[in-house]
């Protein structure tokens, strides 16, 4: 028998799915996290460090 003829061929297939609206609401949490971010930041630099 010929080795190359003995072994099994395996395919695996990968299908990438995503779901728009997972997507999008993951975008919105992080865009609010960076506003709330740079808010506190603003914060700090206009009120709290001008009284040092």
């Amino acid at each position: 028998m010929n080795p190359v003829q003995d072994k099994e061929i395996k395919e695996t297939r990968i299908e990438k799915r995503s779901d728009s609206s997972e997507v999008m609401s993951t975008f919105i949490k992080y865009a609010a996290y960076l506003i709330i971010f740079f808010g506190v930041l603003i914060f700090l630099v206009k009120y709290v460090f001008p009284m040092f």
